[in-house]
């Protein structure tokens, strides 16, 4: 599974971007967790918020396959969602 992130916004308004394979990871298992539940979360509301950051995310199951989008504001997230895309962001 690829999983792309890109955050915006925040108060020096920078943008950072992340992508990683999971079969590359040793904590795969987990990392696939966190983006099937994405799916079944209720996300919020997803209107921006002044000086926080809106996150989208673009999920692939293979690298020739159909994306997958999400965008979840900053005070939307849950913690599972939240270290997700900060373990992607690491890349």
């Amino acid at each position: 599974m690829i999983v792309k992130v890109t955050r915006s916004g925040g108060f020096a308004g920078l943008m950072a971007h992340g992508e990683l394979d999971t079969s590359a990871e040793p904590d795969a298992d987990r990392l696939e967790a966190a983006v099937q539940a994405l799916g079944a979360a209720d996300l919020g509301s997803g209107r921006p918020q002044p000086d926080r950051y809106v996150y989208r995310l673009e999920v692939r199951d293979a690298p020739d396959a159909d994306a997958t989008h999400h965008t979840v504001a900053e005070q939307d997230l849950d913690q599972t969602t939240a270290w997700l895309l900060d373990r992607v962001l690491q890349r």
